[in-house]
């Protein structure tokens, strides 16, 4: 097998804590080259030490798009493999040796590898899904001024593969402000109003900063474009839209949007947890364990961003216990709540209604 040249990048901006574990995470490529936009703290110097080719360049105004294409003409020509970063992601070790395998194997200019977004307070994967950010040094730029995306060149031909075999964990700094994500994605949405992607991270965005009509609208913006086809995000648009309804205490608007989110993704848990939620608020118990046991029926977690932590953690057995109890069956009750704190057995709310629950447990 031809040995190729592999080469990381990325961009850092005051992140001096994290490069002694990224620099290491990464030691298997032959050059790692990072563009540093404007660090007050320690990141250059300490990138610097560790051997890391680094540049510094203030990126005004600031657009994600802009910086990844800066630091992507860092990378020399004659690199085979470009690998796209951040400082607060790892590589698993011994993926130099996969990905070489692979390259050749299957003749490819990009590959989706296997991404742990975030994980629980156990060390366990909690949102896991594929990503795009390994690629030939010619043919591609990154698109969009935040959620950028990896994007072929006009006459360039997409030869991607999907691996499960290269994996890579991403720890974030939560102190982080994202307070430019919301500029920036209505940036995005009116350079391309057509994109359906933004359009739905746009309106999820309007949801966080409780914004519920302005999301309401931009979600249901999304489901009516011609490339809103990807059910499982059509989905979440609906849960969204959902939600806010619920805010704005339009019961009914939030039940029907929970309705058509199940219709339109069966197969994710989601959809049923919440408007299991939902039913518990409104004492509807009866109506509410139906949907818990429904969701239970689905065992397989997709891989993708969509996955909600809540639908596969305690929370499921936590809800079922309770909407159990209500209804009087007591030894199913006691039996989901013994679940739910053995995968949280910190919690003093569980811990209480598990100590309530056992007094009516006969087995």
């Amino acid at each position: 097998m031809k040995k190729l040249k592999v080469c990381v990048y990325a961009i850092s901006k005051n992140e001096g804590k994290f490069v002694k574990r990224f620099v290491e995470s990464m030691k298997e490529a032959d050059e790692i080259y990072v563009l540093d936009t404007g660090s007050t703290d320690d990141t250059v110097k300490l990138l610097k030490e560790n051997g890391v080719v680094c540049v510094s360049k203030e990126i005004k105004p600031w657009r994600f798009d802009v910086a990844r294409n800066e630091s992507l003409k860092l990378v020399p020509e004659d690199t085979d493999i470009c690998i796209c970063v951040d400082l607060d992601e790892v590589f698993e070790s011994g993926w130099r040796e996969t990905l070489e395998r692979i390259w050749q194997e299957h003749d490819i200019n990009c590959l989706k590898y296997l991404y742990h977004w975030s994980f629980d307070e156990y060390g366990n994967p909690a949102v896991t899904f594929h990503i795009s950010k390994i690629h030939a040094r010619k043919g591609f730029y990154w698109n969009h001024p935040v959620h950028e995306v990896l994007t072929c060149e006009e006459g360039c031909t997409l030869k991607e593969v999907l691996t499960n075999d290269i994996v890579v964990n991403h720890y974030p700094d939560y102190t982080k402000s994202r307070s430019s994500y919301l500029p920036l994605l209505e940036m995005s949405v009116e350079e391309d109003p057509l994109d359906d992607r933004n359009m739905h991270y746009l309106g999820r965005e309007y949801m966080y900063y409780q914004k519920w009509d302005q999301a309401i609208q931009t979600l249901h913006k999304h489901l009516t474009l011609p490339k809103a086809t990807w059910k499982d995000e059509r989905c979440a648009s609906m849960r969204f839209m959902a939600r806010c309804y619920a805010k704005k205490n339009y019961m009914e608007e939030a039940r029907m949007w929970y309705e058509k989110a199940i219709l339109e993704a069966p197969y994710l848990r989601e959809g049923y947890l919440e408007l299991a939620f939902l039913d518990y608020e409104q004492k509807k118990y009866e109506s509410g364990y139906n949907y818990v046991k429904q969701a239970l029926q689905i065992k397989e977690k997709s891989n993708s961003y969509i996955n909600e932590v809540f639908a596969w953690d305690y929370h499921v057995d936590d809800l079922l216990s309770i909407l159990a109890y209500h209804l009087g069956y007591y030894e199913e009750a006691f039996e989901a709540v013994d679940r739910a704190l053995k995968m949280n057995p910190n919690d003093e709310r569980l811990q209480s209604n598990y100590q309530l629950m056992k007094q009516f447990y006969t087995k």
